[in-house]
């Protein structure tokens, strides 16, 4: 999964806390972890031990066997992939664990006087993290969730790439160039309209993601796109309160005070796909919709 900028700590991070597979638990031992492509580095709270291994299959499972469910928690930033092999191991073994913005885990080291940068630190540094601010875990990972999100994600790239070639196609005036761009863009049409396909293929295989899709479109303004893209990159549509789901797609105004001073609030941050898919859908919904249009009229005025 690529970075993604969550919005507040408080939407995020709640009690009780959970494994994931809603039992509650208390954490008595938080363990940070400092991912890179190579390696994993560890900090075990508890122990005050560190421990560095390769990010490979074999021995995360080797490391995590050592660990207690219901004890155990791992706090971890979002890396994109290289978390992937931890947090399916984790989820398999039935330990807590949470993904965290570099952004916030950093101003918090720089809050702690954390100076120095190293793996080590970070890891010990994430422990400290989750001490503080007690996370919330997330749900163990999806083979097919993810498999949703690897399709979604692969075909926002096409889409970008497609756009690329229409502006070059724009600028074009030698007609070998423009015919050779518009059969790019012809062949990026039909890879798009057959991975869009195999998303929605993806999502029908799937009870509960093909009926919050059913739910989705019955909206005013959510079109097929829309729905796919948020169900892929917001999968917590549904497991967390409309306050914290705002929140992590950038959607919830943010106070914007100083003594006596009040300025307007503001939102910022979010997940970028899931903010763009969902400004569309708000454009759309203005124009078709008369309920829409008068709130969004309010709130413009």
């Amino acid at each position: 999964m690529n970075h993604q900028p969550e919005q507040l700590h408080g939407a995020v991070f709640s009690r009780p806390r959970t494994t994931g597979r809603g039992m509650a638990m208390i954490v008595q031992n938080y363990v940070g972890c400092d991912i890179s492509k190579a390696r994993l580095d560890l900090f075990d709270e508890a122990s005050g031990r560190y421990q560095r291994i390769p990010n490979q299959a074999e021995a995360i499972e080797a490391y995590v066997a050592g660990l207690c469910a219901g004890r155990d928690f791992v706090v971890m930033e979002a890396t994109g992939v290289y978390d992937r092999l931890l947090r399916h191991a984790l989820g398999k073994a039935g330990i807590a664990f949470s993904r965290h913005n570099p952004a916030h885990t950093h101003h918090y080291a720089k809050s702690a006087t954390q100076r120095a940068k190293t793996d080590r630190l970070d890891a010990r540094m994430l422990s400290s993290y989750g001490r503080r601010y007690q996370p919330a875990a997330e749900p163990a990972p999806c083979e097919k969730g993810e498999r949703l999100q690897s399709l979604a994600r692969h075909r926002d790239h096409l889409v970008e790439i497609r756009a690329g070639l229409k502006r070059h196609l724009s600028e074009a005036f030698d007609e070998d160039v423009i015919t050779e761009t518009e059969r790019l863009i012809a062949d990026f049409d039909t890879r798009i309209d057959a991975l869009e396909s195999r998303i929605a293929r993806a999502i029908r295989e799937a009870e509960d993601t093909a009926r919050d899709y059913e739910l989705m479109v019955s909206v005013p303004g959510v079109a097929t796109i829309t729905a796919l893209s948020l169900l892929a990159h917001m999968p917590e549509l549904g497991r967390r309160s409309p306050k914290s789901i705002a929140a992590l797609a950038g959607l919830a105004p943010l106070d914007n005070e100083s003594g006596k001073t009040k300025r307007r609030s503001k939102i910022s941050g979010g997940r970028p796909r899931v903010r763009r898919a969902l400004y569309m859908a708000a454009l759309g919904a203005i124009r078709a919709n008369d309920r829409f249009r008068t709130f969004y009229t309010a709130l413009a005025a």
